[in-house]
């Protein structure tokens, strides 16, 4: 590297000692050396040469004094670093040079040694901020990249990952969510491709967006089914809240999606959205050549099924009772103790409500009529069609009561 360093005094014969002083720097390609009378002409030559690296003024000098250079350098965008050269026992102008931010001093008359030694530390503290500024230009590229294809928590953390070991596969408390979309696959069979691209990638586009205002994270987008972490890779002590906030923005988000295309004359299906909460095993699965940030286990399979479970509910969000009991202030209403493919025992669900829903007074109906078929109490069909009969369009309620009518008892039931 050659240092290019902008030399700012008055003194006639100071640039003649200097390059005498230098030469051999100067032969070798370590240093170049520009020359200032003034603060002005100083200001014209770093116009003109925009990659000096530092300077040395002195202060007593015509038309601008170095402390006033020194004030219109800091006033730059990019500073430049500054020795101050004064005169010996001046110190009250040395006190306002280093409080302007002048990187060192020296004293005149001026020991060519000292200068030598002053010069090779400024070069390597301006090596050090070039450095340092080099890998902040290429973290914010890497991260603006990885932001294209990466939630913001995961593009931040490999952005900034120099050692490469901050994925590492390790088990994390998770709040996990997984969505899908009814009847896909026959609209998928049906529409035009270009539809179906358009349609696909304002959906995906659209809920990994909420996904993102939430802070999650996007572990998996398979066709029109996405998974959502949180607390992970990051922590959030109210990962749960967030799920419950997050699934309700989503299925607010695509409810008005599929109105806005049913508009345009496509069918686009309801959202289902499933969440669980505990542990998983979470980190980067793909191994040396691919990237997969995802998680496995028990809690993720539990997040499945229950979106899954909506099918057979009518409902279109469904979260354990791990999620629910871990929210701030959850609002919903029981679902029942579900039986889900691979587990022994029974796991509490239950549907998440908007307040002004949770509030009104059908879901204290359901609430009654729901305590009343888990304590087995007979009253409990006649509840349940009472609250059909002036709620037709709650397909929870029609669930439970269809159940009843079929000789089914109590709230735990078996899901095919």
């Amino acid at each position: 590297m050659t240092a290019t360093i902008l030399f700012v005094d008055d003194e006639p014969d100071l640039e003649a000692l200097i390059l005498q002083k230098f030469r051999r720097q100067i032969r070798d390609g370590q240093l170049a050396l520009i020359f200032a009378r003034d603060g002005l002409e100083a200001l014209e030559s770093l116009e003109q040469n925009p990659h000096v690296d530092m300077v040395v003024s002195d202060i007593n000098m015509p038309r601008m004094d170095g402390l006033s250079l020194l004030a219109k350098l800091q006033e730059a965008e990019e500073k430049k670093s500054t020795i101050i050269v004064s005169a010996y026992g001046d110190m009250s102008n040395i006190r306002t040079a280093m409080n302007r931010g002048a990187f060192d001093f020296l004293t005149k008359p001026i020991d060519f040694a000292d200068l030598e030694a002053t010069i090779e530390k400024t070069i390597r503290h301006v090596e050090m901020l070039r450095e340092v500024r080099r890998r902040q230009m290429e973290a914010e590229r890497a991260h603006a990249s990885l932001s294209r294809f990466f939630s913001p928590e995961i593009a931040r953390r490999l952005a900034g990952d120099v050692d490469g070991d901050g994925m590492e596969v390790q088990w994390r408390d998770v709040a996990t969510l997984f969505t899908d979309i009814t009847g896909f696959t026959s609209l998928v069979e049906t529409a035009p491709p270009q539809t179906l691209g358009e349609l696909l990638n304002e959906y995906v586009g659209g809920m990994t967006e909420v996904v993102f205002a939430h802070e999650g994270t996007v572990a998996k987008i398979i066709g029109d089914a996405i998974q959502v972490l949180f607390n992970a890779p990051g922590d959030q002590p109210d990962y749960a809240t967030r799920a419950v906030a997050c699934a309700h923005d989503l299925d607010a988000w695509a409810e008005d999606f599929s109105a806005r295309w049913k508009a345009r004359g496509v069918n686009f299906g309801a959202t289902r959205i499933g969440s669980h909460a505990g542990p998983a095993l979470v980190g980067n699965f793909g191994g040396n050549r691919f990237f997969d940030y995802t998680a496995y286990g028990d809690t993720i399979n539990i997040a499945a099924r229950l979106e899954a479970a909506n099918k057979h509910l009518g409902t279109r969000i469904c979260v354990s009772a791990s999620v629910a009991k871990g929210a701030e202030n959850f609002h919903g209403r029981p679902v029942g103790d579900l039986m889900l493919r691979g587990r022994s025992e029974p796991l509490r669900a239950f549907e998440p409500l908007p307040q002004a829903k949770f509030e009104a007074p059908e879901t204290t109906q359901y609430a009654e009529a729901f305590a009343k078929m888990e304590a087995g109490d007979a009253a409990a069909m006649p509840a349940f069609a009472a609250l059909v009969g002036m709620h037709a369009d709650d397909p929870l309620a029609g669930f439970h009561l269809k159940r009843l009518l079929n000789g089914a008892k109590g709230t735990r039931m078996q899901l095919e």
